[in-house]
């Protein structure tokens, strides 16, 4: 739009300028008839006043000198005209140009700013790939380490899985017999003379045998006699005998004085009644448990016995 208002402005001068130069030709040629027309009444009343021999004057050199200054002037006029409107025109070019060197330097400042800034976020993008370039590096080896980690736990999980089956079939099995051991504690329990104690069963005869009589009833029955292991079970057994004596699971038949288990373990403490066990009589070799404790019997004695049961077992 400035643009046109230019060259409208441009145009409205030159047409002015050339009004004007117009306007100074007429006034020059005015000027001339004027002088052109007294010039020729001159002559006429010359002529009228006395009649002379035609000769010539210089008054056609005259006219002519006019004509060629007057030409003369408006081509100076012309070419000032032209080198004022040629001014002009540079005069505007320049501003012109000017204006447009000013919003070239601005524009060039301008792309030197957006330049440097995308150089810097260039550089701020190139450090951020760096980073994510890392970052993703790294989680790369989280993502190995959690894929072996996963690996190595589905192992696990695999054999936790077979041996929780496995504790399953156990705890299976563990239960039939530990109710077949129930069933087996009530069957021996509704038996006369067995009394369960802890974790085992315990057979208190009414009748009397030998030692070897009475392990032998014990064994065929799928026990043995007695085995006394602490002082809490000898308790138990010694509440139950009162005055009887009971052949208990202990003799020293195969050697003197070295007291054996009928399991093959040596006795290491027991609970002899003091002075006991005195061989008295000779070939005392078995052993009785009594209310006050334990004595060594002839083994063909005929004496109560107790049986044991293990109900693990």
């Amino acid at each position: 739009m400035s643009g046109r208002v230019n060259d409208i402005m441009d145009k409205g001068s030159i047409m002015d300028s050339e009004d004007r130069i117009e306007r100074i030709v007429d006034i020059y040629v005015s000027a001339e008839a004027v002088r052109d027309m007294k010039h020729k009444k001159e002559t006429e009343d010359f002529n009228t006043e006395e009649p002379r021999t035609p000769r010539h004057t210089g008054s056609d050199g005259v006219t002519i000198s006019r004509a060629a200054g007057v030409c003369l002037g408006l081509m100076c006029v012309l070419l000032m005209t032209a080198v004022i409107v040629l001014c002009f025109i540079f005069i505007q070019e320049r501003q012109q140009l000017k204006t447009k060197i000013t919003n070239l330097t601005e524009e060039r400042d301008q792309l030197l700013t957006n330049n440097m800034s995308l150089t810097q976020e260039r550089q701020q993008l190139q450090t951020k790939i760096t980073n994510l370039t890392e970052e993703r590096q790294q989680l790369k080896t989280k993502i190995t380490n959690l894929t072996e980690e996963r690996d190595q736990l589905l192992t696990n999980n695999m054999s936790l899985t077979q041996e929780r089956q496995q504790l399953k079939t156990k705890i299976t099995n563990l239960t039939e017999e530990r109710d077949q051991l129930k069933s087996e504690r009530n069957d021996l329990k509704l038996a006369d003379g067995w009394k369960c104690h802890q974790s085992s069963l315990y057979f208190f005869s009414s009748e009397k045998k030998s030692w070897i009589e009475s392990r032998r009833y014990c064994r065929e029955r799928g026990t043995d006699l007695i085995i006394i292991n602490n002082r809490e079970e000898q308790d138990f057994v010694k509440n139950i005998c009162g005055s009887d004596h009971f052949w208990i699971g202990l003799t020293d038949i195969e050697v003197e004085g070295r007291w054996k288990w009928v399991d093959g373990s040596t006795l290491t403490s027991g609970f002899w009644v003091s002075g006991e066990p005195n061989n008295q009589g000779t070939e005392e070799d078995c052993a009785n448990t009594h209310s006050s404790g334990w004595f060594d019997t002839k083994c063909d004695s005929s004496v109560k016995w107790i049986c044991e049961k293990s109900i693990l077992k």
